[in-house]
C-alpha cells in the first residue's frame, strides 16, 4: 500500500516527507527544492544524469533542486524512505559556502555512512516532535547536517542556463509571475527572442523535458506548497492555473503519489 505525510516544522526552509512506495513509480521529474532522501526499508532504482542508481536500507540519497531523475521499488514490498525537503538558499547558507553566489553541492549522489545516516535519522524525528522548544528546533539543523556537509559537501558558483537572449533564471521567474495565467508557447519563445521552433528545441535541449512538463511541474511545486501553508485544494488549484480540480487531482496525484486533500498540516 503506498502512502506519504508531507509536515511542516517551525522552519519555513524545512520540510519534512514520510513515505512507502509499493506501486508508485515517480516518473521523471525535478523539484525546486534540495531534497535529501534516506532509505529505511526496501531498495529504490532511480536514473539521474544519465546514470542508473540503487539505493537500500541505510543509505542516502542528495538530490539537488531542478535536476531530472526518476524512482521505483525494486521490490514487491517496495521501500520506505524519510525525506528533507530543503530552501536551496536556506541550505546553502547553513553549509557556509561562503558568499551568495555560492550554492552547496554534493560528491556523491548515494551516500553509505551509517553515521550520517543515523545522524539524519534522528534529525528528521526530532523536527518533526512537536514537543521539542523552539530553541532546539532552531538549534538542530546546524548540528544534525554538520557531517554530511563536512564529509561530501563543497560550495560551488550557481551557473546561470542560458535560453535564446535569457536565462532559465528569468524564464522562471515570468512564469512565477504568471503561473495562474493560460502561458502560450509563443509567449516564451518572444521572450527569449527566438521562434516557437527554435524555443522548443533549444529548451528541450537544455532541460531534458518540455516546456510544457516543465511549467506543469512549477506549478505542482508551487501547489504542494500553498497546499501546506493551510490553503485548500480548490484554491490551490485556481491560484496555480487549473482551472478543472479533477485534472488538478489527477496531475498531483500522479506526481506526489497523494492528492491534494492528503496532505496533512
Amino acid at each position: 500500500m503506498d502512502h506519504a505525510n508531507y509536515r511542516n516544522t517551525v522552519s519555513q526552509s524545512i520540510n519534512l516527507i514520510e513515505a512507502r512506495y509499493q506501486h508508485f513509480s515517480f516518473q521523471r521529474h525535478y523539484h525546486l527544492d534540495f531534497h535529501i532522501g534516506l532509505i529505511t526499508q526496501g531498495e529504490q532504482k532511480f536514473n539521474h544524469n544519465g546514470k542508473s542508481h540503487y539505493v537500500g536500507q541505510g543509505q542516502v540519497v542528495i538530490m539537488p533542486p531542478d535536476e531530472l531523475h526518476d524512482g521505483r521499488s525494486t521490490q514487491e514490498s517496495g521501500y520506505q524512505t524519510k525525506v528533507f525537503s530543503l530552501d536551496p538558499t536556506w541550505f546553502s547558507e547553513l553549509a557556509n559556502c561562503g558568499n551568495r553566489e555560492q550554492i552547496i553541492s554534493f560528491r556523491q549522489t548515494v551516500i553509505d555512512q551509517p553515521v550520517i545516516f543515523r545522524q539524519l535519522c534522528l534529525l528528521h524525528n526530532l523536527l518533526a516532535n512537536s514537543h521539542l522548544s523552539q530553541l532546539a528546533k532552531d538549534c538542530l539543523p546546524l548540528e544534525g547536517f554538520e557531517l554530511l556537509v563536512n564529509q561530501f559537501g563543497y560550495g560551488q558558483t550557481s551557473q546561470s542556463q542560458a535560453l535564446g537572449n535569457q536565462s532559465i533564471k528569468k524564464l522562471k521567474q515570468f512564469i512565477w509571475e504568471n503561473i495562474e495565467q493560460p502561458i502560450r508557447l509563443e509567449q516564451l519563445a518572444t521572450l527569449c527572442d527566438l521562434t516557437p521552433t527554435q524555443f522548443q528545441r533549444h529548451f528541450k535541449a537544455q532541460m531534458g523535458i518540455s516546456p510544457y512538463a516543465w511549467l506543469s511541474r512549477l506549478r505542482l511545486e508551487q501547489a504542494m506548497k500553498l497546499l501546506q501553508e493551510g490553503h485548500s485544494a480548490t484554491q490551490v488549484a485556481h491560484r496555480v492555473g487549473f482551472y478543472d480540480q479533477a485534472h488538478f487531482s489527477k496531475a498531483f496525484k500522479s506526481s506526489f503519489g497523494i492528492t491534494p486533500k492528503q496532505i496533512i498540516i
